[in-house]
Order: structure tokens, then sequence, then C-alpha cells
């Protein structure tokens, strides 16, 4: 029997001012990261925030990476793509994923890696992978890979860019204004003409549109390629 947490089982209940489950500890270790950032999220402080003691939750996982993938895999809850074709299905995963990462904007910390194991994050991957039968087998999981980092890069600078905002109380059209003189001087020098013609005559899309055409770029280069059997 391996010793992930996948497959332990938790311990028997007991009497206990606070009882305490693995769903308890994922529940209100969401709501630490979620209002906080990961950076709040330690055994003890989920422990304080149950009102039990820090070596009670030892009992149902051994260590904080353990208790990452829990919220990790309880994300992926929210994960349930759709579609009528592989293109569609691909595109509801990118959107559902991207999504759940700006809900719980410490998602975009703990994408990548190696695969989570979770049932819930296998039963988002056995829904994509499922309607992506019609493609050629040896090219279904570099589509599902390309897919899910196209996505994982978007919402990290999304969400960096929300940082940002935070740390600085400057939203984009502010940023812009306070930086704008700044460019104006580097442009003059005229070292980077295409730069300069980019930043001044290119339209100026919104995240969500950004997403979507950089989405589209992705998809249609994955046809392009012809990976139906």
């Amino acid at each position: 029997m391996s010793d992930l947490i996948w497959d332990r089982p938790e311990p028997p209940s007991r009497p206990a001012l606070a009882p305490l489950s693995r769903e308890r500890i994922v529940r209100a270790a969401i709501a630490l990261a979620d209002e906080h950032g990961l950076e709040a999220v330690s055994l003890r402080k989920v422990a304080a925030a149950l009102d039990a003691g820090p070596m009670r939750l030892y009992g149902y996982l051994a260590t904080k990476q353990e208790l990452l993938d829990l919220l990790v895999d309880a994300v992926y809850a929210e994960i349930r793509p759709v579609g009528d074709d592989w293109q569609s299905l691909l595109r509801s995963h990118a959107r559902q994923l991207r999504a759940a990462a700006r809900r719980h904007e410490w998602l975009a910390d703990l994408l990548g890696g190696r695969p989570q194991l979770g049932p819930n994050a296998m039963a988002s991957g056995e829904a994509v992978l499922a309607g992506l039968a019609e493609l050629d087998l040896d090219a279904v999981m570099p589509v599902m890979a390309a897919v899910t980092a196209y996505v994982t890069g978007a919402v990290r600078r999304e969400i960096a860019e929300l940082r940002a905002e935070r740390s600085t109380g400057m939203d984009e059209r502010q940023w812009q204004a306070a930086t704008g003189p700044y460019l104006r001087r580097i442009f003059a020098s005229g070292r980077f003409p295409a730069l300069e013609k980019v930043v001044r005559d290119a339209v100026h899309l919104t995240a969500d549109e950004t997403f979507e055409l950089g989405l589209d770029y992705v998809i249609d280069g994955i046809a392009a390629r012809n990976v139906r059997r």
C-alpha cells in the first residue's frame, strides 16, 4: 500500500470539543488562503481556525505539502469541462481552470509540476481525456499539456497584475499614466521602434479578450497539426 494521502483512511472519529475531518481541515485552509494567501496556511494556523491543537491535525495529514495537495484537489471539484467536440472541451477546461484560479488566487502558485493525483483532479482529467478520444493517442497528453501550460502562464500573469495593483494602489490606467512620461522619453531615443509601434498603435485588449485570443491561437495551432486519428 502506498503512503499517498489519497490511500490513507482518516482516523476514527472520537468525541471532542472541535470534531475534525479532512474536509473541515481543507475548508478552513481554503478560507485562510483565499483571504490572506498561501503564506497564511500552516498546520498551526489551520488548527487555530478550527479551535484545535496542531498535533490533532497530524492524525489526518502528515505534512504541509499534503495539505496543499488537498487544497488543490478541492478546487478541482469546481472544474468539470464539457463540450460537443475536442476543441470545445479544451476551451471549457481552459476557461474553468482560469475561473477557478481567479476565485482562488493562490491556485496560480500551485499549478504545474507533477500531475495531481487526487480524486477530483483525476475526475476532471478523465472528463477531458475521454473527450479527446478522437485524437491520435500519442497526441492526447501533449495537447492537454499545451493547453494547461497556456492557462497556467496566463493566470499567473493575471494574478501577478492583480497583486501589483493591490500593492501599489494603482490600477492599470493609473499605472499607464504614471509611466507614460518615462516611456515617451525612452521612445524618443529611437532605440525601440518595434516596441513603440506596438504600444502606440496596437489594439489594447482586456484580460478576458487577451486570454480568449491566446486560447484561439493555441487550439487553432493544435488543429493545424492534424492530430486527429
